[in-house]
C-alpha cells in the first residue's frame, strides 16, 4: 500500500471508531431515559431493554406507555382510599335554561 491509501484507511478507521462510540452513547442515553420513564410509571425499568430489539422495540415501549394502565395509578388510587375515580357526569346546563325530563 502506498502512503495515501494508508492515510485514507486510517481516516476511515478513526471515523468508524468515532461513529461507533457516538452510537453507543446514544443507545445508552435512550435506555437510561426509558428506564426512568418506566420506573416513574410504576413499571420495571428493565422494560427499557425492549429498545434493543431492532425495528419494533421502541414501538413496543411506546405502546406499553401509551395504552397500558400504569401501576402507579393503581397504587395512587389505593393510597387515596378508593378504587378507580368515578366517571364524569353529564355537563351542567347553561345558566338560565330549565332542564325538563322528557316523557
Amino acid at each position: 500500500m502506498d502512503h495515501s491509501t494508508q492515510a485514507a484507511a486510517s481516516v476511515l478507521a478513526s471515523l468508524a471508531l468515532g461513529y461507533g462510540i457516538f452510537l453507543l452513547v446514544v443507545i445508552a442515553f435512550t435506555l437510561w431515559v426509558y428506564w426512568r420513564i418506566f420506573e416513574k410509571a410504576g413499571y420495571s425499568g428493565a422494560l427499557s431493554l425492549l429498545n434493543l430489539v431492532p425495528g419494533v422495540g421502541p414501538l413496543i415501549c411506546v405502546i406499553i406507555l401509551a395504552f397500558g394502565r400504569w401501576p402507579i395509578e393503581d397504587r395512587l388510587a389505593a393510597a387515596l382510599g378508593g378504587g378507580t375515580p368515578p366517571a364524569p357526569g353529564p355537563p351542567p346546563a347553561p345558566p338560565g335554561t330549565s332542564v325538563m325530563p322528557s316523557q
